[in-house]
């Protein structure tokens, strides 16, 4: 069958659009605002639990984030976002890239972003500082793969007690995933037991095994549990932090 003029013209503009459209539609449209510290860093004290780590984040620079329902029970810690907003000649249309280590609600919005996070919205100096005179800006966002420096990394909570608890978080796992599950090994009978997700990203273990320590965690996104490729050595101290030989995509 062969198509007329106009209905050749018509297809030719439906194959040069698609593309934008199905662009457009990856972003979610919301609101952000910010909230201060002395130097527009993180906050150490986050529900994440990430402590002074979560202030800037390996590779992120202090452009964190707390959000309300990406906060998703927790799972949502260390998930990674492109951001802009949607003023003309103010907002930068690059956005800025950041990383969540809190939860935090505002006016009907998705981010309660770090003040380094939120000046990066501006074009320049000039906007950076009227956007923070408006506090809350129209905004579209996406989830994207998360590209921290280095290797995955295991932290022990201050609050543990070597033997008697122990608590830790996960950083920098790069990619679009989420942390779901942890399971610490049992010598004497032989299996895996699984971790409790106290709150936001910390999972803990009471009265943990004498000995080494290992561990593996899963996911979203993969069908198959982490392996660290390492073990927490006995003596391991609160506040000390393991470097696994494992990062994913």
């Amino acid at each position: 069958m062969e198509l007329s003029f106009k209905h050749q013209l018509g297809l030719v503009c439906v194959i040069l659009l698609f593309p934008a459209l199905c662009y457009c539609n990856e972003y979610t449209k919301s609101r952000a605002t910010f909230y201060s510290t002395p130097d527009g860093y993180g906050t150490p004290t986050g529900a994440c639990g990430f402590g002074e780590y979560g202030r800037k984040m390996d590779g992120y620079d202090g452009r964190v984030s707390g959000v309300s329902g990406l906060w998703n029970n927790g799972a949502g810690c260390g998930t990674c976002y492109w951001v802009r907003c949607n003023m003309p000649n103010v907002c930068d249309v690059k956005g800025v890239y950041l990383t969540v280590t809190d939860q935090g609600y505002g006016d009907r919005t998705d981010f309660v972003m770090s003040l380094r996070a939120f000046t990066k919205l501006g074009v320049n100096d000039n906007a950076a500082a009227e956007l923070k005179k408006l506090g809350t800006v129209d905004i579209e966002y996406a989830r994207v793969p998360c590209t921290f420096d280095g290797n995955i990394l295991f932290h022990i909570q201050e609050t543990s007690s070597n033997p008697g608890y122990f608590a830790m978080v996960i950083l920098d796992v790069n990619g679009i995933h989420d942390v779901t599950a942890v399971e610490m090994w049992q010598m004497e009978s032989r299996q895996w037991k699984p971790l409790n997700r106290n709150y936001g990203a910390v999972f803990d273990f009471p009265n943990p095994p004498s000995g080494e320590i290992r561990l593996r965690f899963m996911v979203s996104g993969m069908s198959d549990w982490v392996d660290p490729k390492i073990v927490i050595p006995s003596n391991w101290k609160p506040g000390a932090t393991y470097t696994t030989n494992v990062q994913l995509k």
